[in-house]
């Protein structure tokens, strides 16, 4: 088996880390890396003893560096450690050993980044492929293909879990760190693509218990101001960073329509309270500023 390594980043998820990542029976050769991003004293006491009972390598952080941050810190960690493949997984999603093998065995010497087949705990299919629209930068499922024909698209894989070969991370970098929650994905398979890499698709099924890291994104409740902020903030920072000067502008443009869409995603009860629209405004905000300017200064 080649060497590899499961990912998990922890801020305040230590229980849901040890249900899904402890019906794993790791195979020789396979490690658990457990990132916290520090929560507080007693988070970090309950998750270094959460990597105890799971046998797992623990890397200790005094700050949150987010998503993309703190999984770069465990890749760093299992590099060292020998790991050929990694396999970043969200604290709220968990996979079989035959599922995580097949994975492995797909990144296994690949310029390829897999991604597994997600679905909720109900079975109903969460992942399955996505597509970034460059005329306007929004996001659709695979499904809708047909009936967006002739628009300018780039494929992506959702960060939630996928495999992807230690050379291929090395050669791309990792995550990159300025976008600290969402859409960290997208930016990471754009240069995966630009370095030559293909997205994958596995047959490996992985069970994602969305929102379980954030108690108010819910089925039937509004999304945290967190996940509205850095989506709409972080859509800029990709545009910014990834096309020409006119995509940017027209990206500015359509900015608050496409925020309200992001709002939407929670339902429009949760728009009679302040803060979905304190989550918009301060999004666009930084969103207008990374317009203007390269996004290097913007604060989190």
């Amino acid at each position: 088996m080649t060497p590899f390594a499961i990912i998990t980043v922890n801020f305040g998820s230590s229980a849901l880390i040890e249900r899904n990542a402890g019906t794993l029976s790791l195979p020789d050769g396979g490690r658990l890396v457990i990132v916290d991003c520090f929560a507080g004293d007693d988070e970090r006491t309950r998750i270094i003893a959460v990597a105890e009972r799971l046998g797992a390598e623990c890397v200790l952080l005094d700050d949150n560096r987010g998503y993309g941050g703190g999984t770069n810190a465990g890749a760093r960690r299992a590099l060292e450690l020998g790991a050929q493949v990694l396999v970043p997984l969200n604290p709220d999603a968990r996979i079989s050993e035959d599922d995580l093998m097949l994975l492995v065995q797909n990144a296994s010497d690949s310029r390829a980044l897999i991604s597994p087949r997600i679905v909720t705990g109900t079975g109903r299919p969460w992942f399955a492929g996505a597509d970034l629209y460059l005329d306007d930068g929004t996001t659709a499922g695979r499904q809708v293909r047909r009936n967006r024909e002739g628009r300018p698209r780039r494929e992506w894989a959702t960060g939630a879990c996928f495999a992807i070969s230690a050379a291929l991370w090395e050669a791309v970098g990792g995550f990159d760190e300025d976008y600290f929650l969402y859409w960290e994905d997208i930016d990471l398979s754009h240069r995966v693509l630009d370095a030559g890499g293909v997205l994958t698709s596995s047959e490996a099924l992985v069970i994602h218990d969305e929102g379980g890291t954030h108690a108010s994104q819910r089925a039937g409740r509004g999304k945290s101001e967190t996940y509205y902020y850095y989506n709409i903030r972080n859509r800029m920072l990709y545009a910014q960073k990834h096309l020409d000067a006119d995509a940017v502008r027209h990206w500015s443009v359509s900015a608050p329509r496409v925020g309200y869409q992001v709002l939407l995603q929670g339902g429009r009860r949760q728009l009679l309270s302040p803060k979905p629209w304190r989550a918009l405004l301060r999004g666009l905000r930084d969103a207008r500023r990374i317009a203007r300017h390269r996004p290097g200064a913007v604060a989190r």
